[in-house]
């Protein structure tokens, strides 16, 4: 491969490296590519995985749930993947979530977030508490961002479209946390995807750095006093790298860098020319550069990453308030009030140019479904609120979204359709075998199980229908389909027969 590297490139990195270290780094690229899966610890243990995983496993060892699979192993093809039980992802790549150290009940945005590998590795921390809000500009990109959410059984998340300056008045001062994975130039990927090398020869690092030095403005302004950001790059170069960050720090006193030991430094002695515009930068800020990170392919088992990690003060900061207490999303609007057991309702969602109360929805095809099939109602942290037949729980705390594109308001619960209720894969997805009344777990080694993710009409009997006796006495009707005990869909039994609702474009090709 080194002989199809950019002849740019090379000479860039000679420059940076000097001719010793750029030897070595040159000699990485004809190294193969390595493999990662992150276990997503809000289904399953990352013990419990390794104990029943049929794949190779060795530990990354700066990702709490990542681990290495080799080349050969198809975990993409395997029933487990369709359960939600891991993520594909790069080693390497997993590094910028574990800086940011999320905890559960946070506010926690990922503002370039699709396809969503980051966004399900924030998901997992924070367990289902808080609010997590994950937005991407490109709205062909986000279908595939919405289908991992759905895939590893995310509750607690918004998915927005929108460009992040349009975000900033809705969100002012707001999150606890905020991921950066900024569009770069992609370096770091050349060994990995080659595609890269046509892009990064079409595209200049300079129009990214533009990008990013707005991203940085743009989510300073929505990160709440004592607040933390994480940027991130999967590229080289230190326009989009040091310089951005000392550039942030010379315009923004009250953030400081968090230094990072456990890979290599920063360099701030790249920030000059013919890279970087020397004498730009104060000294402190110069310094604070040294404590980011870069992971180099022939220093560590992965692909080139920079992070920085960067710490707002409690004292200055947009001035945001308590902007989620007690708010109402303008498009989608509660029905918490309402929910009551014996007939419940909620109002369609409604924008502020329409005045005009529309008719309420009535719940009691959901309330009904709930009795039924739930052990608990596991949405009851949320807002219920509708978007015309659908119904989504939107996470608590949430400003006022009115004018923003909304593509998710929160998990997506199923639809009312003339007088009955259709639940939703991203709701089988996201509940536990444990909350569901009616269920059938199928093993991994039953034949059925990949027939079930080909979308094929079962063969069940009656028995192997697991049911809480107490409470549903039929068989018949709506189950949980698992296996392994862990969901992947809903089915339909009746008379010794499964009608197979695993949905179209997710099935086993």
């Amino acid at each position: 491969m080194t002989k199809q590297l950019p002849d740019l490139f090379k000479t860039k990195m000679m420059d940076l490296l000097g001719a010793e270290e750029f030897e070595q780094f040159l000699a990485s690229y004809d190294q193969a590519r390595l493999f990662g899966l992150r276990v997503n610890t809000a289904k399953i243990s990352k013990e419990e995985f390794a104990a029943r995983s049929p794949f190779t496993l060795s530990k990354v060892p700066w990702a709490a749930d990542g681990f290495y699979y080799q080349e050969g192993e198809r975990p993409g093809k395997h029933p487990y993947y369709h359960a939600g039980l891991y993520y594909i992802q790069e080693p390497s790549a997993m590094a910028p979530v574990e800086l940011l150290q999320v905890e559960p009940g946070e506010r926690v945005l990922d503002l370039c977030a699709a396809p969503g590998g980051k966004s399900t590795q924030i998901a997992a921390k924070m367990q289902g508490e808080g609010v997590l809000v994950v937005n991407d500009i490109h709205s062909d990109r986000v279908k595939a961002l919405v289908k991992n959410l759905e895939l590893l059984g995310v509750r607690n998340a918004v998915v927005l479209n929108e460009k992040p300056g349009r975000m900033s008045s809705a969100f002012s001062g707001y999150f606890d946390k905020i991921l950066i994975d900024a569009p770069c130039s992609g370096e770091g990927m050349f060994r990995k995807e080659e595609e890269m090398m046509q892009q990064w020869e079409r595209h200049s690092v300079q129009e990214f750095a533009e990008m990013q030095r707005e991203l940085l403005e743009q989510a300073a302004q929505m990160l709440a006093p004592g607040g933390r950001i994480v940027y991130s790059t999967c590229t080289f170069s230190p326009e989009e790298n040091e310089a951005q960050i000392a550039e942030f720090l010379d315009k923004h006193l009250d953030f400081n860098v968090v230094p990072v030991d456990q890979f290599s430094a920063g360099r701030p002695d790249w920030l000059r020319a013919p890279w970087c515009e020397e004498g730009a930068y104060s000294s402190r800020s110069m310094e604070a550069v040294a404590g980011t990170a870069r992971l180099w392919p022939h220093r560590l088992k992965g692909e080139g990453h920079y992070v920085a990690v960067l710490q707002r003060g409690l004292g200055n900061g947009a001035a945001g308030g308590d902007v989620g207490s007690g708010g109402r999303d303008a498009d989608f609007v509660s029905a918490s009030s309402g929910r009551k057991r014996g007939g419940r309702e909620a109002l369609r969602g409604k924008s502020r140019a329409d005045a005009t109360p529309r008719p309420a929805v009535s719940l009691e095809p959901l309330q009904a479904f709930e009795g039924e099939l739930l052990r608990s109602e596991p949405f009851a942290a949320g807002r219920l609120v509708c978007y015309g037949e659908h119904a989504y729980a939107s996470p608590e705390g949430l400003p006022e979204l009115h004018g923003l594109k909304v593509v998710r308001p929160g998990w997506y619960i199923g639809a009312l359709h003339r007088g009955r209720f259709e639940p939703s894969h991203a709701l089988a997805m996201g509940l536990r075998l444990r909350e569901a009344k009616r269920a059938l777990s199928l093993a991994s080694r039953d034949e059925r199980a990949l027939r079930y993710l080909k979308g094929e009409t079962l063969e069940v009997a009656e028995s192997e229908i697991v049911r809480d006796p107490e409470v549903t006495q039929a068989a018949k009707g709506y189950c949980l389909v698992c296996i392994d005990d862990h969901p992947v869909g809903w089915g339909k039994w009746h008379d010794g027969m499964l009608k197979n609702e695993y949905p179209p474009g997710w099935r086993w090709t």
